[in-house]
């Protein structure tokens, strides 16, 4: 019998005040945190930035700046789960240093635009991917439905179970990488450039491609605070959460680098400018068209890696907000054989469900990024919060405070404008879409203060 399956000899210390179990480990954490952030977008995204920079060294540098920037932004969580180790992570930090209403929104940003939006996107890209393998025939929007509702029973299950298939996926993500990157360096022939060309000088408009490109290298990047969201399940959040965000980050940072690091020597930057599927161009220069089709395998199992990843964490949050009288309370109930919260991760299933059968997650995967930084700036700055409510405490510190974390949040700040400046369309509806929560929790506060007045 699995760890799930225990329960009933466990010891009162082993449990969390809201009901579920601190079942994970340092390993499970780092898995989390590089789950999180690696999905799909590194196979495709080094083409998107090489379409606003031509110099090879700008490309790989773009990606190197983010992985910078993540990485400070890992330190920043790091201290944040030391001093805030709750189940909800990111929603509890925003709690408690702004207030209800902004970790209010930030949940309900998650729930209809950034986790499930992202979810039925990538599961999409999951269905496309192995129905190319497969010649199953089977519409893209049926399969990725199949998909979310597998992992969503997956997760039900416990903690424990979700974990271990999030794992699982993730080194095998890893591993397809690794084929990538060492199929890129090893065999396929590298660029050459025309003999008469000279070399690029760096263009005028160089600092301002720049500044653009980061959008999809920070879209890459995202995800590693989606560990915080199971803090409360973790055997000692303190210690592993802080250590398994930088191994975490650290490693993906490596990662990433060394993917567009081979895709520029194997494609050149006019060649990688050109392709939408950058990946499979470098695997089949290296294999044929049996690289492009172990790529392809990879993609699809990086793609229900994160999808794993999401289903496993997110949901934690709206269980947060039904704990703090801020969402339906039966989003707050946890199994009492599994000790998962079966409705919220049902809730997180069923709504990435309904956009990929809708069709609309194109559309509401491009709001994200404009809303997703808004939280991470307000998060970072959270820390300032903490540390002056708090100067001495023990645990993991941010080097460089409050230089560092004070770096992290202008980066933030700059990503947002720089995709409000990019693409203010698609900006103003995830902004609106924000605004729509506002009358909605003031609702739910309302409704919350009636219930704490109410006579026994």
């Amino acid at each position: 019998m699995s760890d799930d399956g225990a329960a009933p000899t466990e010891k009162p210390s082993q449990r969390t005040s809201q009901g579920l179990v601190r079942r994970l480990g340092l390993f499970d954490a780092t898995m989390i945190v590089m789950g999180g952030i690696i999905g799909a977008g590194i196979f495709v995204n080094p083409a998107e930035v090489a379409r606003h920079l031509s110099s090879p060294a700008l490309i790989v540098g773009a990606w190197l700046i983010g992985g910078t920037v993540a990485m400070v932004g890992a330190l920043v969580y790091a201290e944040l789960a030391t001093r805030r180790p709750e189940t909800g992570g990111q929603y509890a930090y925003l709690r408690d240093a702004w207030g209800p209403l902004p970790a209010f929104l930030y949940g309900w940003s998650l729930l209809l635009v950034i986790q499930s939006g992202g979810m039925a996107a990538v599961a999409i890209t999951f269905a496309r991917y192995a129905g190319e393998l497969t010649g199953w025939g089977l519409s893209d929007g049926l399969v990725a439905a199949a998909a979310l509702a597998l992992l969503s029973a997956v997760n039900c299950l416990g903690v424990r179970a979700g974990s271990n298939v999030q794992s699982t996926l993730m080194v095998l993500k890893i591993a397809a990488i690794g084929l990538l990157v060492l199929a890129g360096w090893l065999i396929a022939p590298a660029f050459v450039a025309p003999a008469a060309a000279a070399p690029q000088p760096v263009e005028t408009g160089a600092g301002l491609g720049l500044i653009v490109a980061l959008t999809p290298v920070m879209f890459a990047y995202g995800g590693w605070q989606t560990s915080s969201f199971v803090a409360g399940e973790m055997r000692d959040p303190r210690r592993d959460l802080s250590r398994g965000l930088l191994l975490g980050v650290a490693g993906v940072v490596l990662l990433y680098g060394a993917v567009a690091f081979v895709c520029v020597r194997v494609l050149g930057p006019e060649g990688l400018a050109a392709t939408q599927t950058p990946a499979s161009a470098v695997m089949r220069l290296a294999l044929g068209e049996l690289g492009a089709d172990l790529i392809a395998l990879g993609i699809a199992v990086s793609a229900l890696g994160f999808l794993s990843q999401g289903m496993l964490t997110t949901p934690r949050v709206y269980f947060a907000m039904a704990e703090d009288g801020l969402f339906f309370r039966r989003v707050a109930q946890v199994s009492p054989r599994t000790h998962a919260p079966v409705f919220a991760i049902l809730l997180q299933g069923a709504a990435s469900i309904i956009i990929a059968l809708s069709g609309t997650y194109g559309q509401i995967l491009s709001y994200v990024v404009s809303v997703d930084f808004i939280w991470f700036g307000l998060t970072g700055a959270a820390l300032f919060v903490f540390r002056r409510r708090m100067p001495s405490s023990e645990g993991f510190r941010v080097p460089g405070h409050p230089f560092s974390t004070g770096l992290f949040v202008a980066a933030c700040w700059l990503i947002v404008a720089a995709t409000v400046w990019n693409n203010p369309a698609n900006s103003a509806v995830g902004f609106l879409i924000l605004a729509a929560g506002v009358p909605v929790c003031l609702l739910w506060l309302r409704r919350r203060a009636k219930e704490r007045t109410r006579p026994e």
